[in-house]
């Protein structure tokens, strides 16, 4: 009896056990059909997660990139997108994109580059500008990259400006990039070695054939990579030189090398505010103080200032020429003409003293007491300090370059352009004049008009018989096509390629009868 009630109590233990495991097994199953289940749901969760984090990526890239490219496809594509930001600023960027469409860059030219070319230019603004004009041609004939000139700081007028200060560079580098390649800076590998000392520095000569930089310049800056011209006054010759240099010559001159808008807009108000009051005459009245130190030009001034000029030559030692015959020079027609003889100058040429003369200089050597018979024959005379506030002109203390800008700005547009010494500011304005369309330039004879002046002054002429004689003198003296005088070998003698750069020029049927 015992041993039937202990088998039936193994059995029961047997079947419990079998009831757990088959529990056991059923839960294990369920919870790995659970995690399979999981498992199954979260892999497209996931995938699609990655998904939309890839695109999102995608798409800030594709932002980036547009936003980089924003000078050329800004106006189309981003400004005109509605913002949340500023909606008057995108109207406006909207209304612009319609009525200034983007300038149409020209394609560039593709080339082995042989090399970079540094210039630093010296003299003032006009010596500065004819200077970049050879350099870019220079620079176009040797295959080589022009780094954007430095301008000078250390002449008389120690102006700081760079170049970006005075002209548009980014227009300057684009406008020419079909002709040669410009940089701002060199690359950071060439500009290591520079710094380095790895470079060739040197000044041209004068007056050199193209020829010279191709046999002299070329193979230096192959050798050393970078070459640095540290004086770029007069280096290229006026004539003998291919046509397609000379052209390149005057499109620098006359469309690459833009003044920055801010010169040219305060330029635009002076010539408003000029043309408000009739036609006007500009007047390079060339009798500065540095002007007559440097040439040793006295006529008219006492002894205490003759005394002043003097030491201020003594003290510049670049200005070579120490002593002067002011008397001999000015017979010789070598100096500018004083206020007192362009008065009488003008009065003789029938200029109608009721024009407005606008006086293209600096400060004249003498003041009030030197203009008063120029003042007092023409009332109208003016200035861009008379004309404007002081306000307006601040910007521009300190900074000859930019004032002499303003005033080749103004010198472009007027009717009558009269310069009374053959300087640079006279002879790129008179070659600009003619590329214009031949405006009128009076260029003096002033060798021929102080002994006219002596003459009348000492009762040999009367009135009359000395304004026929100016008149007469200066007939074709107006600015008219004519061909450039060419001496062979002596080059300062000759006329001046930008004075008349008569390869870019022209000329009609009507003009070209009459030369």
């Amino acid at each position: 009896m015992c041993r039937a009630e202990r088998e039936r109590s193994e059995t029961r233990e047997r079947e419990s056990r079998k009831r757990w495991v088959v529990m056991g097994l059923k839960t294990l199953g369920e919870s790995r059909v659970e995690k399979l289940k999981s498992s199954m749901v979260s892999r497209p969760r996931m995938k699609l997660w990655m998904i939309r984090a890839t695109t999102s990526v995608l798409l800030w890239t594709c932002l980036v990139q547009l936003t980089a490219l924003g000078d050329m496809w800004g106006p189309r594509v981003l400004k005109g997108w509605p913002s949340c930001f500023s909606q008057d600023s995108s109207a406006l960027d909207l209304k612009l994109s319609h009525t200034a469409p983007a300038r149409v860059l020209p394609p560039k030219r593709v080339y082995k580059n042989n090399g970079y070319l540094m210039v630093s230019c010296n003299g003032g603004l006009n010596q500065m500008r004819a200077a970049i004009c050879d350099m870019v041609a220079i620079a176009r004939y040797l295959n080589v990259t022009l780094i954007v000139p430095e301008l000078d700081k250390t002449s008389f007028w120690a102006d700081p400006s760079e170049f970006q200060d005075i002209f548009n560079v980014d227009h300057f580098i684009t406008s020419l990039r079909d002709e040669v390649r410009i940089l701002k800076e060199l690359p950071p590998r060439i500009k290591r070695r520079v710094e380095l000392g790895m470079i060739y520095t040197m000044p041209p000569i004068s007056w050199s054939d193209i020829s010279y930089y191709h046999n002299q310049i070329l193979p230096l800056i192959q050798k050393y990579k970078v070459v640095h011209l540290n004086r770029t006054d007069a280096r290229l010759a006026n004539n003998g030189q291919p046509i397609n240099i000379q052209k390149l010559r005057c499109r620098v001159n006359y469309s690459a090398l833009k003044f920055t808008s801010q010169i040219e807009e305060l330029g635009k108000r002076v010539i408003r505010l000029l043309r408000e009051n009739g036609p006007f005459l500009v007047l390079h009245l060339r009798y500065e103080m540095d002007m007559l130190a440097f040439s040793g030009c006295t006529q008219g001034c006492s002894s205490e200032e003759v005394d002043e000029l003097t030491r201020m030559r003594y003290a510049y030692p670049w200005w070579k020429e120490k002593i002067i015959n002011s008397d001999l020079k000015r017979k010789d027609g070598l100096c500018p003409l004083t206020p007192e003889e362009t008065m009488l100058t003008l009065k003789a040429l029938d200029i109608d003293h009721n024009m407005q003369i606008y006086i293209a200089a600096g400060e004249i050597y003498g003041g009030d007491r030197r203009m008063a018979s120029l003042a007092e024959a023409y009332p109208k005379l003016v200035r861009k300090e008379t004309l404007l506030e002081p306000s307006d002109l601040s910007f521009f203390q300190n900074h000859s370059s930019q004032m002499a800008a303003l005033d080749y700005l103004v010198a472009l547009e007027s009717d009558i352009f009269v310069p009374t010494y053959d300087g640079n500011m006279a002879k790129v304005v008179e070659g600009h004049r003619r590329y214009l369309g031949f405006k009128q330039t009076i260029l003096l004879d002033r060798r021929f008009l102080v002994d006219l002046i002596d003459q009348y002054n000492g009762g040999s002429l009367n009135w009359d018989e000395f304004s026929s004689a100016v008149k007469a003198t200066h007939a074709y003296r107006m600015g008219n096509p004519t061909k450039r005088l060419v001496i062979p070998d002596r080059p300062k003698e000759e006329d001046y390629f930008y004075a008349n750069p008569e390869e870019c020029l022209q000329p009609s049927d009507e003009m070209l009868s009459s030369i």
